[in-house]
């Protein structure tokens, strides 16, 4: 199971949210030296986040999330905003390794078809869920459509890797939702990667037994509430 260090920017800075509540935000500095301390601990890959664009669209951190392609060996995943080919592009251009398209992923299956057939592999999805239906626009709105019926179009779209996260358990250091995991697993043969509430060595380990494709580390590397090069060790058992 591959392990993902997460940073959410905002203003050129590495934030934390709760629950996706942009009123709840913890400020923690440059995603860069963030970056570069999960690479020394054993990090390969690094999930990013725009939550400025997630929310209004656009790429309004899309020069940080260039810092850090830049002076790190991380392969960057990089998701918030991203509902063009021309954002997909530019992002592409300038060495991201994937691109997470979401909110755009529900509203205009057309351009996730279209991304799909230009980059493969390269273009992933994040599935945001609350409720059971998949939230968009940056967790603000619901968008009426159920988890499985999204999985189902994605699995038949060529979708090959989605993040699921559990917008309930996101920032709350209260654990993740394995069952939700579980069922998704045992439904889709996409690649899933878990996200949120993943804050112990338990966590990661349960879903690395599962056999997940990847897991999303937040708000508790931030807080110290568990050590990279441990859950790293953990998840290669």
């Amino acid at each position: 199971m591959i392990l993902f260090p997460a940073t959410d920017i905002i203003g050129g800075k590495a934030v934390r949210l709760v629950k996706g509540d942009y009123a709840q935000m913890t400020v923690y500095g440059d995603p860069l030296a963030f970056a570069q301390r999960f690479q020394s601990d054993g990090a390969q890959w690094l999930h990013a986040v725009d939550l400025e664009g997630a929310r209004d669209g656009g790429t309004p951190n899309f020069d940080t999330v260039k810092r850090i392609v830049e002076n790190t060996s991380l392969k960057v995943e990089i998701g918030g905003g991203i509902r063009d080919m021309n954002t997909v592009e530019k992002y592409i251009s300038a060495g991201v390794a994937r691109v997470v398209i979401g909110t755009a992923a529900v509203t205009d299956p057309a351009f996730l078809a279209q991304a799909i057939r230009a980059f493969g592999e390269k273009i992933a999805v994040g599935a945001d869920i609350r409720d059971g239906n998949v939230s968009i626009k940056g967790w603000l709105e619901d968008s009426g459509v159920s988890c499985d019926d999204f999985f189902a179009r994605l699995e038949a779209a060529g979708v090959k890797t989605v993040i699921c996260t559990d917008i309930s358990k996101d920032g709350l250091l209260a654990g993740t939702n394995i069952e939700l995991y579980k069922d998704l697993s045992s439904k889709f043969s996409i690649d899933i990667t878990a996200s949120g509430g993943i804050s112990t060595l338990g966590d990661v380990k349960t879903l690395s037994e599962m056999r997940l494709y990847g897991a999303i580390l937040g708000k508790a590397l931030y807080t110290g509430n568990i050590d990279l090069k441990d859950v790293i060790r953990v998840s290669s058992i």
